[in-house]
């Protein structure tokens, strides 16, 4: 049996699979956390994933390996290849001013959605780069390449102590506001923009399934972002969107088309597979099935009873789900709203069906604004913690309009990984057809008036 290994670095933790490199089937995996806070020394996730080897049994019979890895975040290094600073993450919002000074500084965010297919916000690596130029100029001066948290993992891997060895791929590229995934190019001009002229190396950036070195006797894959990874683990290609439901919603779509949202709703990311993967995020997805079923002082397996017990439309109860503010729409002040309350409607039953028809019309958001982008969505794959709701699965198709498909729970970010790995030992047009295993598939009739009345409260919540 040839064996390949996937890493998930994310936020939280390191995963690591070992698999089957032609069947994808699991043979072992680990795991160890991360530490938390927004920035962190990137020797944490190095220790980290050791950690994680030791506890796999080691990775001395693999033959290749690849990273996934969160998104965005800022590894500084200096001529020497050591870190400079405290890798900065997605979710430090420090940057979101200097966010705001690069979007007015290129013409608007027009002019971003047409270079690189993203807006500046806090949380993408130019936005960072501004802050730390402003912030820590000594920093700043003593930086000689940036790269991303998969990149410098990789980089680890391979031995190397030489910056010009840093690799990427053009999924996580595509994320850093300096890179345009529709013309697979970084953009030096928006680098220079946002380091205040200063102009860092770059890691090279890979192809598909190309090899970027070697750990031991192990081909080292490209890495890939972590949506990027998941997609590719799911298995997701052209006219599928993929639909998770965790802290956050996120919508991504394997698609041919790179779509230049000037509204910064949609982040015309890159996927793993040569294809986009346009992505759309809200601030309200998990919790929101949480929060209501506190509200009723029920466990979640009553409140999917509840909520399956009441009508399509809960009789004319309707929520919107901005419990933590929204950034799809971005509305970072507003508050919820349930709508069309009545003495024979405010029922518990009603309420449990609002809460998930409004999370889930919330999602229905997101895929429509990509549709009117261009975006082919055929399928839906629905995942993360929120997907495990019987009221969830058994609603989504009736919102979405199509038939939803929710495979188990799984690690896909280092399952996908693994599956580059695979890729990238036997080369070829396409990645090893490895499918997840236990699809379950949920159908219902379509109910766009739910939908339309989400709407319609919707605009009164904007006050529109």
């Amino acid at each position: 049996m040839t064996l390949v290994a996937g890493i998930d670095s994310s936020t939280q933790s390191c995963k690591v699979l070992v698999c089957d490199a032609d069947t994808g089937a699991v043979v072992r995996s680990a795991s160890a956390p991360h530490p938390g806070g927004t920035e962190v020394d990137p020797a944490a996730w190095w220790r980290a994933l050791h950690r994680v080897i030791d506890e796999v049994g080691g990775l001395d019979d693999v033959e290749a390996i690849s990273v996934g890895g969160q998104q965005h975040g800022m590894v500084c290094l200096d001529e020497a290849g050591q870190v400079v600073r405290k890798a900065l993450l997605w979710n430090d919002t420090r940057s979101a001013a200097a966010a705001e000074q690069l979007v007015d500084e290129l013409g608007g965010a027009a002019q971003w959605a047409r270079r690189v297919g993203v807006v500046p916000v806090s949380a993408i690596t130019a936005a960072k780069l501004r802050w730390l130029a402003d912030a820590e100029p000594a920093h700043a001066d003593a930086t000689a390449a940036v790269c991303l948290p998969h990149d410098w993992l990789t980089w680890k891997l391979s031995g190397s102590n030489d910056i010009a060895d840093l690799v990427t791929d053009r999924s996580d590229a595509s994320g850093t506001g300096y890179y345009s995934a529709a013309a697979d190019t970084y953009q030096s001009d928006l680098l220079e923009l946002a380091f205040r002229g200063r102009t860092p190396r770059l890691p090279r950036v890979l192809g598909v399934a190309e090899s970027g070195g070697r750990h031991g006797r192990a081909r080292l894959g490209a890495g890939a972002g972590d949506n990027a990874a998941a997609a590719l683990g799911l298995a997701a290609g052209q006219g599928d969107c993929v639909v998770s439901l965790g802290t956050s919603g996120v919508v991504s779509a394997v698609s041919e088309v790179a779509p230049q949202d000037a509204s910064g709703l949609i982040a015309g990311f890159a996927d793993a597979t040569g294809l986009q993967l346009p992505l759309v995020c809200t601030l309200n997805g998990a919790p929101v099935l949480a929060a209501a079923a506190r509200l009723l002082n029920v466990e979640f397996d009553e409140f999917d009873r509840l909520a399956l017990s009441a009508p399509a439309g809960a009789d004319g109860l309707t929520l919107v789900p901005y419990l933590e503010g929204e950034r799809s729409p971005n509305l970072p002040e507003a508050l919820g709203a349930l709508h069309g309350m009545s003495l024979g409607n405010l029922s518990p039953a009603n309420l449990a069906r609002a809460a998930v028809e409004g999370m889930l019309c919330s999602m229905a958001f997101c895929i429509n604004h990509m549709r009117d982008f261009g975006v082919d969505v055929q399928r839906v794959i629905l995942i993360g913690g929120g997907a495990r709701s019987r009221a969830v699965r058994a609603i989504a198709p009736a919102v979405f309009g199509t038939t939803v498909q929710v495979p188990a729970p799984g690690e896909y970010v280092a399952l996908g990984a693994a599956r580059q790995a695979a890729w990238t030992l036997g080369g070829g047009l396409e990645p090893p057809p490895w499918l997840p295993a236990d699809i379950q598939e949920f159908t219902a009739p379509a109910t766009p008036e739910v939908f339309g009345r989400y709407r319609q409260v919707q605009a009164l919540t904007l006050g529109q």
